[in-house]
């Protein structure tokens, strides 16, 4: 969980601390369009994952990313 924290507070500028289960792009201002695709990359790279264009578009929040990673083997702790 910390490696996924980390991600989404260095790409969005935000406290990892801040970072819940409900933390989107409803409620944090630099989670842009643009930043969603850093997100992705990022996410890719540090999780050594690929995800599929149909993944993208249906994350909505930070437990959505969580699903996709364990969908992709990925072991998240917490």
């Amino acid at each position: 969980m910390k490696r996924l924290n980390a991600i989404l507070s260095k790409v969005l500028g935000i406290e990892p601390d801040l970072i819940t289960d409900k933390t989107s792009p409803d409620n944090v201002e630099s989670w842009d369009s643009f930043n969603g695709l850093m997100l992705v990359s990022e996410l890719e790279k540090g999780f050594n994952v690929k995800f599929t264009m149909e993944e993208v578009v249906s994350v909505k929040n930070v437990k959505d990313i969580k699903e996709s990673l364990r969908k992709h083997g990925v072991k998240l702790d917490g």
